[in-house]
């Protein structure tokens, strides 16, 4: 499959977004460094999140409209107030767009509401990701899907029957290209929550393309996801988790996203194939091998013992295989210390 002109294959290095969130912490300033230091550090796409307050939640300040976990990032707030503080204002979307363009990297964004898709569309952003909790949002699958464009949809907390509901509901409604995002819905996640095994078993399921959209800190789950197959990676971006925001504390900065990219791109290179014995940069490396050699000055009729037959390197002589069965043999000729044992040597 194709994201506009880029191709999202296990054959390509995997492709890496990242996620800007509400990183920009209402600074439209702040959100345009983002993009630049997300082109720096090598990223492929940008992404951002479109909705408003109140098209998330109702703006209710008691009960289950106020986050009780107290194992949450951002226990006590209202998520009206949340969502109020984390949102990107729209009109920042074509600027933000442009600035990617100029970069030369895509930029696009998850829509919450058929609104945010309406509005998108105007923007003729490449694709279109449904994040985790809008997974079981089907009549909103179904909207994206519409447009025809590839459609990127991550998993965190769904059940195999929900991600096959929304996978036929997007490809019913018109989604020829779909990847889906092995995902752990806690913020940040942990390493023993990600189940990466899932990535391959996700692929053949659904016969899609697969990534992680990765909430842990660091990068090595997302470097271990590409040996699982994962095509696309997603991170959310900071351009300084000191600096706060509300998604800062699981956010790479610009350094280590790039160690990401090299690491993530090194990986898939080191997949490969199936393949035994040397390649061709270790041809030369086999003559460093061991192989039998004459230890000592040897006249005609002189017998091999295991002081002047050695098992050394480098690898010119006869494998070390036959050690056994030459020692006792007498050679047939004058041999300096340091020949490479051959047949020749006997009769």
């Amino acid at each position: 499959m194709h994201i506009s002109h880029q191709a999202i294959s296990k054959d390509q290095p995997p492709f890496i977004i990242a996620e800007m969130s509400g990183n920009h912490n209402q600074s439209l300033e702040r959100a345009l460094a983002i993009v630049d230091a997300a082109a720096q550090a090598g990223a492929h796409a940008v992404k951002l999140q479109t909705y408003t307050a109140d098209s998330m939640t109702l703006d209710i300040t008691d009960g289950e409209f106020v986050i009780s976990d107290p194992a949450s990032l951002w226990k006590g707030q209202a998520l009206h107030s949340l969502y109020q503080q984390a949102y990107t204002p729209w009109e920042w979307h074509a600027p933000i767009m442009a600035r990617a363009r100029a970069h030369g990297l895509q930029c696009f964004s998850s829509p919450f509401d058929e609104a945010a898709v309406d509005f998108l569309e105007t923007l003729d952003v490449p694709c279109y990701k449904i994040a985790s909790f809008e997974c079981v949002d089907l009549p909103l699958i179904r909207k994206v899907a519409g447009t025809g464009k590839p459609l990127l949809i991550s998993t965190g907390m769904a059940t195999i029957a929900e991600i096959a509901e929304a996978v036929d509901t997007a490809r019913t409604a018109g989604c020829n290209e779909l990847v889906l995002f092995k995902c752990t819905s806690t913020y940040p996640a942990s390493a023993e929550n990600s189940n990466l095994r899932t990535i391959a078993h996700m692929r053949e399921l659904f016969g899609c393309e697969v990534g992680l959209s990765d909430h842990t800190l660091g990068i090595g789950a997302a470097v271990a996801a590409v040996a699982f197959g994962a095509t696309v990676i997603e991170k959310h971006f900071t351009l300084d988790r000191a600096e706060g925001g509300v998604d800062a504390a699981f956010s790479l900065e610009p350094s280590e996203f790039a160690g990401l990219v090299t690491e993530t791109e090194r990986a898939w290179q080191a997949l490969g194939s199936v393949k035994y014995g040397p390649t061709e940069a270790e041809e030369k490396a086999r003559m460093r091998r061991r192989s039998l050699y004459i230890a000592e000055d040897l006249a005609a009729g002189d017998v091999l013992t295991p002081l002047n037959l050695r098992r050394i390197r480098p690898g010119h002589g006869l494998p070390p295989k036959f050690y056994d069965v030459l020692l006792g043999r007498k050679v047939t000729k004058t041999v300096k210390k340091g020949t490479p044992l051959t047949w020749e040597l006997f009769e």
